[in-house]
């Protein structure tokens, strides 16, 4: 076993910041909601961001940043291949108009960056990875603006990693002729919102014209994206598309086909995170010729709903699902709502996959035993921060508390 996986579990390494004050907890809670965005940071009474830091080794962060990227260069490299291979979307679950407009003849919209939060969790054998956000991942707030805040309480301790800044400076590099970004999402998401008004922010300190928009706000034409300005229709450099793939059914009229295919307009993330997005892409890796070694070492073993008989160590997760909804077991969910899932997973198998359960280890908190999560961001095949997540539960869900991870200062 490399020491890469035996040493990765030792959560004796790790230690949690002490509490803050409560007055600065509510500057920081206030900081974040005003100047950084984050507008759900308190559900009811209770807040959803920690009032703590958990502190990483120097020496783990570079582990988790050569883990996080060979990850990401593997997954890249199938979904290059599996975007070839129209024959197995099918499998993936995507809905049937979204493989049709995939499957075009026109050549495919150029990519202005590629972005990957792979999420990894530390268990008694090691890392497990439950899975990686390829297609619209969140959190960069939290993973951003949050450890800078909390760092400034830390001693000997500084931020992973900044992947506003490294998304950012790649989404400006590419908006050279204009000068201009629009940022897509849907309407009435608040979380959704809430990231593109933070990289729209980001965009804008740098001199970039940043424009937060609905999918109909796009006008095409002959291919490249335009923005309702004015002085009427302005071209758009980049698209960053913060709106999931298989969501675009939702949208009347075809015109976001060009996100995918036929486009000029450079985006990000491209049409094939659209493929490697899907729960089910592991029960398709022996039908590519990519080699998924890292893959294959840290991922549960996935099967169909139909291979698992309702056993009790298997999770069900819908092919396409986000924030932990519509991942079930037997160990966490009400018996219909499990009961549900596996007939459907049986009467409509493409919807969902099956994967084996692990035990995320615990870690000692000033709020008590939780268990972490740690989802490492990857921008252009390069490892660049964290998004921490700590729960008391099974599952990685709406309950988990956001935390600011941060490294040992080794300069300090």
């Amino acid at each position: 076993m490399s020491p890469l996986i035996a040493d990765a579990h030792s959560l004796a390494a790790w230690r949690c910041t002490a509490p803050l004050r409560p007055s600065q907890h509510r500057a920081i809670c206030q900081a974040m909601a005003l100047d950084a965005f984050k507008w759900d940071g308190q559900v009811g009474d209770v807040t959803t961001l920690a009032d703590f830091a958990v502190v990483l080794p120097k020496s783990m962060w570079r582990e988790l940043e050569r883990l996080a990227e060979a990850l990401a260069a593997e997954l890249v490299a199938a979904e290059t291949e599996l975007a070839s291979r129209p024959d197995l979307w099918r499998e993936l679950g995507l809905p049937a108009l979204v493989r049709k407009a995939l499957r075009g003849v026109e050549p495919w919209t150029p990519a202005a960056a590629r972005v990957v939060r792979i999420d990894l969790h530390p268990t008694a054998e090691g890392w497990r990875l439950s899975e990686a956000n390829s297609d619209v991942p969140g959190g960069y707030t939290e993973a951003s603006i949050f450890p800078v805040l909390m760092a400034a309480h830390a001693d000997g301790a500084v931020p992973a990693g900044n992947p506003t800044t490294v998304l950012c400076d790649a989404l400006v590099r590419r908006a050279q002729e204009n000068g201009r970004v629009a940022l897509l999402t849907a309407p009435g998401y608040t979380e959704d919102q809430q990231v593109v008004a933070h990289l729209a922010a980001a965009l804008r300190a740098r001199g970039t014209s940043a424009a937060c928009v609905r999918p109909e706000q796009l006008q095409w034409q002959t291919g490249m994206a335009h923005v309702v300005g004015p002085s009427g229709p302005e071209p758009v450099d980049v698209i960053f598309r913060f709106y999931q793939g298989e969501w675009m059914t939702r949208i009347s009229g075809g015109e976001w086909r060009f996100l995918f295919r036929g486009g000029r307009t450079a985006v990000c993330n491209p049409a094939a995170a659209v493929l490697s997005e899907s729960k089910r892409l592991p029960l398709l890796w022996n039908e590519l010729s990519t080699a998924m070694p890292t893959w294959r070492r840290l991922m549960p073993s996935t099967q169909s709903v139909r291979a698992t008989h309702g056993k009790e160590d298997w999770v069900l997760k819908r092919s396409y699902s986000n924030n932990g909804d519509s991942v079930l077991s037997r160990r966490w969910s009400g018996t219909r709502d499990y009961a549900l899932a596996f007939t459907h997973g049986h009467i409509a198998p493409a919807q969902w996959a099956a994967q084996q359960w692990f035990e995320t280890l615990p870690l000692e908190t000033p709020a008590g035993l939780m268990r972490p999560c740690l989802g490492v961001y990857v921008v252009d095949g390069r490892a660049c921060g964290i998004y921490g997540r700590l729960t008391a539960f099974p599952l990685i869900d709406y309950r988990a508390i956001d935390t600011p991870v941060l490294v040992e200062d080794e300069t300090t």
